[in-house]
């Protein structure tokens, strides 16, 4: 296949911190070319009340949502200050989930005082976006898995399941248009307190799980999180929304489900273990057996961020920056790593694809998607300020662009505008 041929679109949004800017690159008739959308004075003020991006449209506006009237706007220019939600796209809609963090403590205090955080779900309209609704959530950092009827486990419920980083607990949220009593309304909220586990005098809630990861798989039925701060994974049912037993996977910090939907893959890093080096781990789970099967370090890799490709045979890792003092100065954060995933639980390492060292602790991941297949892999380097575009047969970067002034405080792809371009 030719790669040059190619025509494909993708949004970044770039955060240097205290202001940030959308770039939007396209490549047509073997071309590359980076618009920059204009910016305009900050805002500043309350961190909560500042224009937020959504995502870009098929003409290049961008998408911006009002956070006091929820109205949302196709713009050619936006706010220097503007600020990016994580999103979650449902596989199943044409709607996004959008998770806002709020402040230190993890309130939106525009929209729940000091109660907790903010979930907003919006839809695609023609060249645009509506916000549905903003729903009160728990405190902290937030990932979204999405329940849904299967071949095998039809009278399973569409559900949306949001974790909440510093409560220890996850929102249940109906997602089923059809149910009008349940729809995007917060159902109920499970509590991940273990007092098996817990550390003496913690409360019920707020506690020490620390939820960050979490999936639902269609061959058990059943939504699994992981709970970082106890170092377990919890199995839930999607009809009680009880944690039915949970699953030991220490130093993970986040889960991936493979394609088959029978493996749930974990990535952590230890940094006690060694003062001069950050141990890296991958770690595979069989949801069958309800064990880790396979587990493997590696010295001087901090993995940030992992996807499979369309196929699930390859499992795309990128480096980032963590530690400090001599694990810091010691870190591999120049390449992204290809491994073999053809034969789960195995992991074979293909290939490290050289790229630009990072200094940020995120260096997120996307795909081009043609026919069930991924030819192109996109990787940014926020140190540089650039785009890697790699070749996902050959594993060699095809062209490196330059996207802005570098230094990023973080760097992602925005996923409103095509299907095409997914991952995180």
């Amino acid at each position: 296949m030719n790669k040059a041929a190619l025509d494909w679109t993708i949004a970044c949004h770039l955060d240097y911190g205290d202001n940030g800017e959308v770039a939007i690159v396209e490549h047509r008739d073997g071309k590359t070319s980076v618009n920059t959308l204009a910016t305009t004075a900050a805002k500043g003020g309350d961190y909560n009340r500042r224009s937020v991006f959504l995502g870009v449209n098929k003409l290049g506006e961008a998408l911006i949502m009002d956070p006091e009237t929820k109205e949302v706007e196709r713009c050619s220019e936006m706010e220097a200050d503007t600020r990016y939600y994580y999103a979650y796209r449902d596989p199943n809609s044409l709607r996004f989930w959008f998770t806002n963090d709020g402040d230190k403590d993890g309130n939106d205090t525009l929209n729940c005082g000091d109660n907790g955080g903010t979930v907003t779900v919006a839809s695609k309209t023609n060249g645009g976006g509506e916000v549905l609704e903003t729903l009160l959530i728990g405190r902290g950092h937030h990932v979204s898995a999405f329940t849904r009827p299967g071949p095998d486990n039809a009278p399973i419920p569409e559900r949306a399941f949001v974790s909440n980083l510093l409560d220890g607990t996850i929102s249940v949220v109906g997602n089923d248009p059809s149910d009008a009593v349940s729809f995007l309304k917060v159902i109920t909220t499970i509590n991940l307190f273990d007092p098996g586990v817990e550390k003496e005098g913690a409360q019920d809630v707020p506690n020490n799980a620390f939820p960050h990861g979490m999936e639902f798989s269609p061959v058990t039925g059943k939504v699994y999180n992981l709970n970082n701060g106890y170092g377990t994974v919890a199995v839930i049912d999607p009809f009680s929304h009880e944690v039915e037993e949970t699953i030991p996977m220490k130093v993970s910090s986040n889960l991936l489900l493979s394609r088959c939907g029978k493996f749930l893959i974990g990535k952590g890093a230890d940094r006690k273990g060694n003062p001069d080096h950050v141990m890296g781990r991958l770690q595979v789970l069989d949801i069958t057996k309800k064990e880790v099967v396979n587990s493997f370090d590696i010295q001087d890799v901090y993995p940030s961020v992992y996807r499979f490709n369309p196929e699930g045979n390859r499992l795309y890792v990128t480096t980032a920056a963590t530690g400090k003092g001599t694990q810091a100065d010691n870190l591999r954060t120049n390449m992204v790593q290809v491994y073999d995933s053809s034969k789960l639980p195995e992991l074979s390492l293909i290939k490290e694809i050289e790229l630009e060292a990072c200094d940020s602790g995120r260096r997120p991941i996307a795909f081009l998607e043609q026919d069930d297949h991924a030819p192109l892999v996109f990787v940014p380097n926020p140190t540089h300020g650039s785009l890697a575009v790699i070749d996902a047969d050959s594993h060699e970067v095809i062209e490196t662009v330059t996207l802005g002034k570098g230094d990023m405080k973080e760097f992602n792809f925005s996923f409103w505008r095509d299907r095409a371009v997914y991952g995180g």
